[in-house]
């Protein structure tokens, strides 16, 4: 079993308010779930109205499967034209690494 994660920093287009900030990235946390079948979420610079950082995690048989969907998932990131994907990093374990 493979655990994946990845963590995106973005910068938000023309966001002036923390709520602006929740209107833009809601829907993009729920496409990732929806069209993934992951876990999403903000998880960091909650407090910053032009930056988020979402979470994603995924779980699978095999380190390949792992790799695709969060592939997907950063290609997804990158490709909405309200931010603009700044980094990402990954993290991949194995049950096996315990």
């Amino acid at each position: 079993m493979f655990t994946g994660s990845l963590t995106a920093d973005l910068l938000l287009g023309d966001v002036h308010s923390l709520k602006g900030k929740r209107t833009v990235v809601r829907p993009i946390v729920a496409e990732l779930r929806r069209r993934f079948a992951v876990a999403a979420a903000e998880v960091g610079d909650q407090d910053l109205h032009r930056r988020v950082q979402v979470g994603v995690a995924t779980v699978a048989g095999e380190a390949l499967q792992v790799n695709d969907v969060l592939d997907a998932c950063e290609r997804l990131l990158a490709e909405r034209p309200e931010v603009t994907l700044l980094s990402t990093h990954r993290q991949l374990t194995s049950d096996s690494d315990a």
